[in-house]
């Protein structure tokens, strides 16, 4: 039975961070040139602080869940990985709302401030910005669901665990 827990945490783990990773690298690598009555400008994910944010949480998030995988299941350091997956889940679900703020501003405009649309002058960088949110928000839900798990693991005290 504790194998198989295992296999799954490690199977769940491991599409975390691939999500995390492909979030990382979409958001990152995406970037268009567009021209606007004979003005030409580049959209491109540094231009706003929030995407900036969710490049570097989902970095941050990707590499904690490399190193997490190669961590032995006997080990003691499981109890620091509970804290460690709540902070990192609320890190990129952080990451994730903020982007989002800013794609749904992207993609509709606020007639209220007078900002117009951009994804109707760029829309191959708006779909790979959806993408990455896509990848990010799947990474969100592992992690949740792996937090939720560790708490349940650690907390319960009718589980036997080797000290």
């Amino acid at each position: 039975m504790a194998k198989t827990e295992r296999i799954c945490t490690l199977l769940l783990r491991l599409i975390a961070f691939g999500a995390t990773l492909s979030a990382t690298i979409v958001m990152a690598t995406s970037h268009e040139t567009a021209s606007f009555f004979a003005v030409s400008f580049e959209a491109k994910y540094t231009d706003m602080p929030a995407f900036k944010f969710f490049v570097v949480a989902n970095a941050i998030v990707s590499i904690y869940g490399f190193l997490v995988l190669f961590l032995p299941s006997d080990s003691l350091l499981w109890r620091l990985v509970v804290a460690l997956d709540m902070v990192f889940t609320m890190l990129i679900t952080s990451s994730i709302s903020a982007a989002l703020a800013v794609a749904q501003v992207g993609k509709g405009g606020n007639s209220s401030a007078g900002w117009l649309p951009v994804c109707r002058q760029v829309p191959k960088y708006c779909d790979r910005v959806t993408g990455a949110l896509a990848a990010g928000f799947i990474g969100v839900l592992i992690y949740l669901l792996l937090l939720l798990y560790s708490i349940h693991t650690v907390l319960n005290p009718l589980l036997v665990q080797k000290t």
